[in-house]
């Protein structure tokens, strides 16, 4: 969705004209951007939190020619997502889950007269195969 898209949706839903509401989306973002330059994070109740943070310098590589490149520390945006959007986006994910089993057959338990899948354990250490000791 564009922004352009929006206010078109949110101008039809409260009765403004598109060019009203694009100048209310638009000073929300500047407002928002603001927020975040000066005070470096911005938190909005059942939205989320965007805050700036600092990523580190680093060496990486250039995929092309897979020479070392330095790149050098800079501000970045992070954003995590409140409960509510967290909650609507799983309900969107078990309905998408719920759908597509309707639509395949279960393809993760062993149909009858097929074996159950073997898992080998042959490079595992005595560690992994006897449980944590606690020592």
């Amino acid at each position: 969705m564009t922004k352009k898209e929006i206010v078109k949706a949110i101008s039809e839903e409260i009765g403004l004209t598109q060019l009203k509401t694009k100048e209310i989306v638009q000073k929300t973002f500047d407002a928002i951007v603001e927020t975040l330059v000066s005070d470096r994070r911005i938190e909005l109740r059942n939205f989320g939190v965007f805050e700036v943070k600092k990523r580190a310098a680093r060496k990486a590589r250039n995929p092309r020619t897979s020479e070392a490149v330095y790149v050098a520390e800079k501000y970045v945006v992070t954003f995590k997502p409140g409960k509510e959007m967290e909650e609507r986006v799983r309900m969107l994910t078990e309905a998408e889950a719920a759908k597509s089993q309707q639509s395949t057959p279960d393809s993760t338990s062993p149909t009858e007269g097929s074996p159950a899948p073997q898992i080998d354990n042959s490079h595992s250490s005595p560690d992994q195969t006897q449980g944590f000791s606690g020592n």
